[in-house]
């Protein structure tokens, strides 16, 4: 039988269906009914990796490793094994310890680093059967939106390889959208799984922080900094979510209409720099929304908004770098220093760290600053975003992911958004709220733009309500369609 030519049964009828355009859950329970054999589908996606290499989504790819424990999972399943993830490879972020696979941080000193540990995450996942099929491509210890690595490679869109993927977790939305694996590991600080989900095409969810455990994950913010998954679908999200928090199954609605649901959007905060062709997607966006019988009300979230939101991120983001970097080294045992990472950055990467993160630096952020910011600012911020949830009755925000589509690799650190030049960070522009206020957030793609690259509708819900959140967007999804693979 062909890679591309498998029968994989959904409700009982056989729908063909290529091995690589497989999803989690259908993978995995093509793989529980036999109709596959893990080490045949790790076979094709394992071959896609290579076909695919130009993308730079991979540091690390340990194909004989992978076939083995495709082999363990089938013969697991012949033993009678119903685990979840039975036999599906997902891919790492090089952020996560990965026992007897290497990880790099992104650093070129830690090249040879092969850790005796998983991180939690990784392990949750082993444990429910999943493989792990290598380790993403990232920005050097996650801090950088476009995904120009200076050691391993610049990661392309798959869907135009002139474009960057996003960033940090760029090789994660690069790997999943090029079908070379169904699911992967990400982390999020101010934006670092959706922004690559929505530039790349694919679903990025970040939970609400601490509920899925970032022990064993290179850290950059402590307040910030969360574990999350970038898939092909919200369905696929929500069993990984399941499986990480080691909640009970439930059975999952069949509704995809969204009659009786209340959603809100703040143009004032979201729209105000936009690219013109985002912008019209996400208004038939919020159109078919309507149509499927969602109520959809405009909030303002205040003038000064934006501006809190912005000064109070960064302001925590560069103060706890320093030590969160240092204490995970330690912890952990990882050989190497922050002095040491530090001296390996590359050079623009090194200058801003000189700048703002290390404590001489002139841009250092002092301690008085960084408690008003954890103690004023951001408490503001969550009480605006309580408040106007409680005052609409609305149960998630709707907002395009990005204010633009994937800037062009040459012109990554400058570019024009409506005429007006800004830099890569305005990538996480609109991403950064739900990150400072702890909210839930996910992104799902709305379609192509005029130039053929990604767009995505971010839905933010209440702290804590992630089940709720990816419900929803179960549905939200039915209602804009899906997303195909890029040619």
């Amino acid at each position: 039988m062909h890679e591309n030519e498998v029968f994989v049964r959904t409700d009982s009828k056989p729908a063909a269906e290529g091995l690589t355009g497989l999803g989690i859950v259908a993978a995995a329970a093509a793989v529980r009914n036999g109709d596959i054999s893990s080490e045949s589908y790790t076979a094709a996606l394992l071959k896609r990796a290579r076909t695919h290499s130009d993308l730079n989504a991979f540091i690390t790819v340990d194909e004989a490793a992978a076939l083995a424990a495709a082999r363990n999972a089938d013969k697991a399943r012949a033993a009678g094994s119903t685990a979840p993830l039975l036999g599906v490879p997902l891919a790492i972020k090089d952020s996560y310890l990965t026992q007897g696979l290497r990880t790099t941080l992104g650093v070129r000193n830690l090249e040879g680093f092969v850790p005796e540990k998983d991180a939690e995450v990784v392990a949750a996942i082993k444990d429910a059967g999943g493989i792990v099929l290598g380790k993403n491509n990232l920005v050097e210890m996650s801090y950088g939106l476009t995904g120009n690595n200076s050691t391993y490679g610049q990661v392309k869109n798959p869907h135009n390889r002139n474009h960057v993927s996003g960033g940090s977790s760029s090789g994660a939305g690069a790997s999943v959208a090029a079908r070379i694996v169904p699911a992967a590991l990400g982390g999020d600080t101010v934006g670092s799984i959706r922004v690559p989900a929505s530039l790349c095409g694919v679903v990025g969810f970040k939970p609400t922080t601490g509920r899925w455990p970032g022990n064993g994950v290179a850290p950059i913010s402590h307040t910030l900094d969360t574990t999350g998954v970038l898939a092909r679908n919200v369905e696929d999200c929500a069993l990984i979510d399941q499986i990480v928090t080691k909640a009970e199954a439930t059975a999952g609605s069949d509704r995809s209409d969204l009659k009786g649901v209340r959603l809100a959007y703040a143009p004032r905060q979201y729209l105000d720099l936009v690219e013109p062709d985002v912008e019209a997607h996400f208004k038939d966006a919020v159109r078919r929304l309507r149509e499927a019988g969602a109520e959809i009300i405009e909030i303002d979230l205040g003038e000064d908004f934006s501006s809190i939101t912005e000064r109070a991120t960064w302001n925590i983001f560069f103060h706890e770098t320093m030590e969160a970097v240092s204490g995970f080294l330690h912890h952990n045992g990882v050989p190497t220093s922050f002095d040491a990472i530090y001296n390996g950055l590359k050079p623009g990467l090194r200058e801003a760290w000189g700048h703002v993160v290390l404590p001489i630096g002139r841009g250092y952020i002092s301690r008085e600053t960084y408690e008003a910011a954890l103690t004023r600012d951001r408490p503001e911020i969550q009480r605006r975003f309580s408040e106007a949830f409680a005052r609409s009755g609305a149960v998630a925000l709707l907002f395009p992911t990005t204010p633009c589509t994937a800037p062009l690799i040459e012109q990554q650190s400058k570019f024009s958004i409506a005429d007006q030049e800004v830099s890569d960070l305005v990538l996480a522009k609109n991403t950064v709220a739900a990150s400072l206020a702890d909210l839930p957030g996910i992104s799902i793609p709305t379609g192509l733009s005029k130039n053929g690259l990604p767009l995505g509708l971010e839905i933010d819900g209440s702290h804590g309500r992630d089940s709720s959140l990816l419900e929803l967007a179960r549905r939200v999804e039915a209602a804009v369609g899906m997303l195909p693979s890029p040619s």
